[in-house]
């Protein structure tokens, strides 16, 4: 055996330090789906993985809303409020989750990075600074009427396309969840007297 052959067959020391600095090579394209053995065509799982990822896009920026509204909640409600937007950005980041998920699942690349996100989204920037609250309140309402109108059009075609995991995600999750969100902002801007008639 040469010194060589030796020195490739003897194991090197180990080492504690993290490999640094490392680049890759992208092995997936955004926009693209692999070949997973889900009982789908390639046809039905892209058309899903593409409906999902704008879905997905919308809901990034609405739980970025949420968070910001969060913070910047004023006035009498304003614990009360604060609370309800925690509550529910913290559910928007359960339905990110769920929709990153299913996209992979499908052999596709989810849309994570958010400066991606900002130019996919349905979603109209907000100013940076302060609204008043029931702007804030508005605003979120919209970007749910947004969601929600985009996934009844998904789900339905997902359906006719035979996608029933894609369908049950936007029914089950992402439609329900929005629905109900949306009912508790909008009883915030009913204007009634708190104590006659």
């Amino acid at each position: 055996m040469t010194t060589r052959e030796r020195a490739s067959t003897t194991p090197k020391p180990r080492s504690s330090q993290p490999w640094l600095h490392q680049k890759g090579n992208e092995i997936q394209e955004y926009g693209t789906v692999r070949q997973l053995p889900v009982g789908m065509s390639y046809n039905t799982r892209m058309y899903s993985c593409q409906r999902l990822n704008q879905v997905l896009a919308d809901t990034q920026i609405l739980h970025a809303l949420y968070k910001k509204h969060h913070w910047l909640m004023r006035g009498h409600t304003f614990y009360q409020l604060h609370q309800l937007m925690d509550k529910h950005a913290g559910e928007q980041t359960a339905l990110v989750d769920t929709m990153a998920e299913r996209v992979q699942t499908l052999g596709g690349v989810a849309i994570g990075d958010p400066r991606h996100v900002a130019e996919i989204t349905n979603i109209p920037r907000p100013p940076n600074g302060v609204e008043e609250v029931p702007a804030m309140l508005s605003r979120l309402l919209e970007a749910h009427e947004t969601i929600l109108e985009d996934c009844h059009d998904a789900a339905a075609r997902c359906q006719e396309n035979g996608d029933d995991g894609t369908n049950d995600v936007l029914v089950s999750d992402v439609i329900r969840t929005n629905e109900l969100q949306a009912w508790f902002l909008a009883e915030h801007l009913v204007d009634t007297p708190l104590v006659h008639s």
